[in-house]
Protein backbone atom coordinates (compact mmCIF):
# COMPACT_ATOMS: atom_id res chain seq x y z
CA UNK A 1 0.00 0.00 0.00
CA UNK A 2 1.49 3.37 -0.91
CA UNK A 3 1.73 6.21 1.61
CA UNK A 4 -1.08 8.17 -0.03
CA UNK A 5 -3.56 5.29 0.43
CA UNK A 6 -2.29 4.71 3.98
CA UNK A 7 -2.85 8.39 4.87
CA UNK A 8 -6.38 8.32 3.40
CA UNK A 9 -7.18 5.12 5.35
CA UNK A 10 -5.88 6.62 8.61
CA UNK A 11 -7.81 9.86 8.01
CA UNK A 12 -11.01 7.91 7.32
CA UNK A 13 -10.52 5.90 10.53
CA UNK A 14 -9.94 9.08 12.56
CA UNK A 15 -13.05 10.74 11.14
CA UNK A 16 -15.13 7.64 11.90
CA UNK A 17 -13.74 7.45 15.43
CA UNK A 18 -14.41 11.17 16.03
CA UNK A 19 -17.99 10.78 14.78
CA UNK A 20 -18.65 7.80 17.07
CA UNK A 21 -17.12 9.49 20.12
CA UNK A 22 -18.91 12.81 19.56
CA UNK A 23 -22.39 11.24 19.39
CA UNK A 24 -24.39 11.92 22.52
CA UNK A 25 -26.39 8.92 23.75
CA UNK A 26 -29.01 11.32 25.19
CA UNK A 27 -29.88 12.48 21.67
CA UNK A 28 -31.20 9.00 20.96
CA UNK A 29 -33.21 8.73 24.18
CA UNK A 30 -36.95 9.16 23.48
CA UNK A 31 -37.46 10.24 27.10
CA UNK A 32 -35.48 13.41 26.48
CA UNK A 33 -37.67 14.26 23.50
CA UNK A 34 -40.88 13.42 25.36
CA UNK A 35 -39.77 15.31 28.45
CA UNK A 36 -38.88 18.38 26.40
CA UNK A 37 -42.15 18.17 24.43
CA UNK A 38 -44.27 17.93 27.58
CA UNK A 39 -42.40 20.80 29.25
CA UNK A 40 -42.86 22.97 26.17
CA UNK A 41 -46.54 22.05 25.86
CA UNK A 42 -47.53 22.67 29.49
CA UNK A 43 -45.70 26.00 29.65
CA UNK A 44 -47.78 27.26 26.75
CA UNK A 45 -51.07 28.76 27.90
CA UNK A 46 -53.33 27.76 30.75
CA UNK A 47 -54.80 24.37 31.56
CA UNK A 48 -57.82 23.02 33.42
CA UNK A 49 -58.48 19.72 35.14
CA UNK A 50 -61.11 17.79 33.19
CA UNK A 51 -60.82 14.58 35.21
CA UNK A 52 -59.64 13.77 38.71
CA UNK A 53 -60.55 10.34 40.03
CA UNK A 54 -59.21 9.70 43.53
CA UNK A 55 -59.33 5.95 44.33
CA UNK A 56 -62.58 5.51 42.40
CA UNK A 57 -64.21 8.77 43.58
CA UNK A 58 -64.76 11.49 40.95
CA UNK A 59 -63.44 14.72 42.51
CA UNK A 60 -63.16 16.71 39.28
CA UNK A 61 -65.62 19.35 40.53
CA UNK A 62 -63.20 20.31 43.35
CA UNK A 63 -61.09 22.03 40.68
CA UNK A 64 -63.83 23.47 38.49
CA UNK A 65 -63.11 27.05 37.43
CA UNK A 66 -59.37 26.83 38.18
CA UNK A 67 -56.84 27.66 35.50
CA UNK A 68 -53.40 26.10 35.94
CA UNK A 69 -50.23 27.80 34.73
CA UNK A 70 -47.02 25.76 34.56
CA UNK A 71 -44.18 28.29 34.74
CA UNK A 72 -40.70 27.54 33.40
CA UNK A 73 -39.32 28.24 36.89
CA UNK A 74 -41.12 25.17 38.23
CA UNK A 75 -43.94 27.14 39.86
CA UNK A 76 -47.44 25.78 39.30
CA UNK A 77 -50.18 28.35 39.79
CA UNK A 78 -53.89 27.57 40.21
CA UNK A 79 -56.29 30.51 40.02
CA UNK A 80 -60.07 30.72 39.84
CA UNK A 81 -60.35 34.52 39.99
CA UNK A 82 -60.82 34.47 43.77
CA UNK A 83 -58.35 31.90 45.08
CA UNK A 84 -54.74 31.83 43.99
CA UNK A 85 -52.50 28.89 44.96
CA UNK A 86 -48.86 28.27 44.12
CA UNK A 87 -47.20 24.89 44.08
CA UNK A 88 -44.38 23.26 42.17
CA UNK A 89 -44.17 20.99 39.16
CA UNK A 90 -41.44 19.08 37.34
CA UNK A 91 -40.91 16.20 34.98
CA UNK A 92 -38.27 13.69 35.94
CA UNK A 93 -36.90 10.50 34.49
CA UNK A 94 -36.99 7.93 37.27
CA UNK A 95 -34.69 5.53 35.40
CA UNK A 96 -32.03 7.19 33.26
CA UNK A 97 -30.67 3.78 32.19
CA UNK A 98 -33.85 2.89 30.31
CA UNK A 99 -35.35 4.35 27.14
CA UNK A 100 -38.96 3.71 28.21
CA UNK A 101 -41.44 6.59 28.34
CA UNK A 102 -43.00 4.78 31.29
CA UNK A 103 -40.19 6.07 33.50
CA UNK A 104 -41.14 9.74 33.16
CA UNK A 105 -42.86 11.21 36.21
CA UNK A 106 -45.00 14.35 36.23
CA UNK A 107 -44.43 15.70 39.75
CA UNK A 108 -46.94 18.03 41.40
CA UNK A 109 -46.71 19.47 44.89
CA UNK A 110 -48.98 22.00 46.61
CA UNK A 111 -47.97 22.68 50.21
CA UNK A 112 -51.61 23.06 51.21
CA UNK A 113 -54.16 21.29 53.40
CA UNK A 114 -57.13 21.59 51.06
CA UNK A 115 -58.29 19.74 47.92
CA UNK A 116 -55.06 20.67 46.16
CA UNK A 117 -52.98 18.40 48.38
CA UNK A 118 -54.74 15.47 46.67
CA UNK A 119 -52.86 16.41 43.48
CA UNK A 120 -49.47 15.94 45.18
CA UNK A 121 -47.81 12.95 43.58
CA UNK A 122 -45.31 11.65 41.06
CA UNK A 123 -47.80 10.86 38.32
CA UNK A 124 -47.12 8.46 35.45
CA UNK A 125 -48.07 9.34 31.89
CA UNK A 126 -50.92 7.57 30.12
CA UNK A 127 -50.75 9.94 27.15
CA UNK A 128 -49.74 13.47 26.30
CA UNK A 129 -50.28 15.92 23.45
CA UNK A 130 -50.13 19.67 22.99
CA UNK A 131 -53.72 19.97 24.28
CA UNK A 132 -54.20 17.07 26.72
CA UNK A 133 -52.16 15.27 29.38
CA UNK A 134 -53.52 12.09 30.96
CA UNK A 135 -51.85 10.87 34.14
CA UNK A 136 -52.22 7.89 36.48
CA UNK A 137 -50.96 6.93 39.91
CA UNK A 138 -51.31 3.55 41.57
CA UNK A 139 -51.02 4.06 45.31
CA UNK A 140 -48.52 1.91 47.12
CA UNK A 141 -50.39 2.35 50.40
CA UNK A 142 -54.02 1.47 49.76
CA UNK A 143 -53.61 0.14 46.23
CA UNK A 144 -56.11 2.67 44.84
CA UNK A 145 -55.70 4.10 41.36
CA UNK A 146 -55.91 7.85 40.74
CA UNK A 147 -56.43 9.53 37.36
CA UNK A 148 -55.67 13.15 36.50
CA UNK A 149 -56.30 14.81 33.16
CA UNK A 150 -55.30 18.36 32.18
CA UNK A 151 -56.67 19.95 29.01
CA UNK A 152 -55.49 23.18 27.49
CA UNK A 153 -57.91 26.13 27.65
Amino acid sequence: MNTKNLRISILACLISLFTIVSCNKDDDNPNNNTQTNVQTNVQSGTWRITKFIDSGTDETNDFQGYNFTFNSSGVLNANNGTNNYDGTWSITDSNSNDDSQDDLDFNINFNLTNDFEDLNDDWDFISQSSTKIELIDVSGGNGGTDYLTFEKN
